[in-house]
């Protein structure tokens, strides 16, 4: 039996300030990446910018693309798909990945940043 993981959230406000706060970080802490869940119809529908494409369906292919010396922010659409792979990145040993509560629906509502329409060349890629 798999020990019991509880999922760190945070709201869509803290991850987009952890992810752009001005002159980097505090001293000491690595710059938040944000990893994007959902499928690429859904990114290119509407993404944060600056946000790594990982898709659910293929996640477990690549997964280990991702560092494990950075904090991890993960999104999805509404937090399901991300409070999943949150869990999951845990169990595997990343020290320090959250879910943003509420994925896109409440970064839109927040009145954060967004993009939509055709990527950019690389846009979804790590530190892209």
């Amino acid at each position: 039996m798999q020990p019991r993981v509880t999922i760190p959230m945070l709201g869509v406000v803290d991850a987009d300030a952890a992810r752009t706060a001005p002159n980097g970080t505090p001293a000491g802490m690595a710059v938040p990446i944000l990893v994007d869940v959902r499928e690429r119809h859904e990114f290119a529908a509407i993404r944060a910018p600056g946000a790594a494409l990982y898709p659910t369906s293929s996640f477990l292919l690549r997964f280990e693309e991702l560092p494990r010396d950075r904090p991890i922010h993960v999104v999805c659409q509404s937090g399901s798909r991300s409070a999943a792979v949150t869990a999951f990145l845990l169990r595997k040993g990343f020290p320090d990945v959250a879910s943003v509560a509420g994925g896109m629906d409440a970064w839109e509502r927040a009145g954060l940043e967004v993009r939509r329409g055709p990527l950019a060349p690389g846009e979804g890629d790590l530190g892209a």
